[in-house]
C-alpha cells in the first residue's frame, strides 16, 4: 500500500504506485544501506525519497543500492555560511533554472570525479522526473557557458540535493546560494544533502539522527514547494 504523502505526488504527476515496495528507512544496516534491487522508474523514485530513502550503487557489481544514512546530512535554510569571497562571486555569474537539466546532471556524473556514481541510467532516470517536474537544475552560468550546478529533487519542502559541480571557482556554491534563496520563503523547507562532508559542513551543513530526519521530512513533504521557474532566476537581493 501507497503512503499518502507519496501517492500525493504521485497523482499530481498522473503515476501510478511504484511496483516496489521498500522497506522502512528505521531498517537501514550500520552503513546506511536499506535495500538492493529494485528500478530506477520515477514512480519508485518518489516513494523511495517519500519514505526517506535515495539511490546509489552498491558494492564492485554496483547494483542498485536504496540508503538511509544515520546521521543524515542536512543544510538549515537559514543556516548557509556566505565568505566574503563567495559573496564576491555572487555578482560574477548568473543563475538559471531547469534550462540545462541533463547538462548539469551529466557534468556531475562526469567519470573523470572520484567517486563518480552517476550512470546513464540515472540520467535517463532523473531527466524523467526532470520532465515530470519533479528534479530540477540549479545553473551558474558564466559569459553564456554552463560552468557549475546542482540537482535535485523536489517534493512539497524537500528538496534533496543528488549532486553538484563546479568549472570556475565558487561556481557550485553559487548555485547552492540561489537554491537557499529558492528555498528560504517554504515553511518547513528542508535541504537534504545525504552526507555531511568536510566540504560541505563548511558550508553551514549539520548532521541529524535518522529519527529526526523523518520528524523533518514528514512536516516537508506536507507543503508546497519552492517555485522552480524555467529561465534565468532573480538576482535582485
Amino acid at each position: 500500500m501507497t503512503d499518502p504523502a507519496s501517492q500525493r505526488f504521485l497523482d499530481e504527476v498522473g503515476l501510478e504506485s511504484s511496483t516496489w515496495a521498500f522497506p522502512p528507512a528505521t531498517s537501514a544496516d550500520r552503513f546506511g544501506l536499506v535495500a538492493v534491487g529494485g528500478d530506477l522508474a520515477p514512480q519508485s523514485l518518489i516513494t523511495a525519497y517519500c519514505g526517506g530513502l535515495f539511490p546509489m550503487p552498491v558494492g564492485r557489481r554496483r547494483r542498485l543500492g536504496w540508503w538511509s544514512p544515520d546521521p543524515r546530512g542536512i543544510l538549515a535554510i537559514d543556516s548557509l555560511v556566505i565568505s566574503r569571497s563567495l559573496r564576491r562571486s555572487l555578482r560574477r555569474y548568473e543563475i538559471r533554472i531547469d534550462t540545462a537539466f541533463t547538462e548539469t546532471m551529466t557534468n556531475c556524473g562526469d567519470p573523470r570525479r572520484n567517486g563518480a556514481w552517476i550512470t546513464s541510467e540515472f540520467v535517463r532516470a532523473y531527466s524523467e522526473l526532470h520532465r515530470l517536474g519533479v528534479a530540477h537544475s540549479v545553473e551558474t552560468w558564466l559569459d553564456d557557458e554552463l560552468v557549475g550546478g546542482l540537482y535535485g529533487v523536489s517534493l512539497g519542502g524537500l528538496f534533496a540535493g543528488e549532486s553538484m559541480f563546479h568549472r570556475q571557482p565558487d561556481a557550485s556554491k553559487v548555485a547552492l546560494v540561489a537554491l537557499v534563496g529558492l528555498m528560504a520563503p517554504v515553511e518547513h523547507a528542508l535541504l537534504d544533502v545525504q552526507w555531511a562532508t568536510p566540504h560541505l559542513q563548511s558550508l553551514g551543513v549539520t548532521e541529524c539522527p535518522r529519527w529526526r530526519y523523518l520528524e523533518l521530512l514528514r512536516l516537508a513533504l506536507a507543503v508546497d514547494g519552492p517555485e522552480f521557474s524555467p529561465g534565468p532566476a532573480d538576482q535582485s537581493s
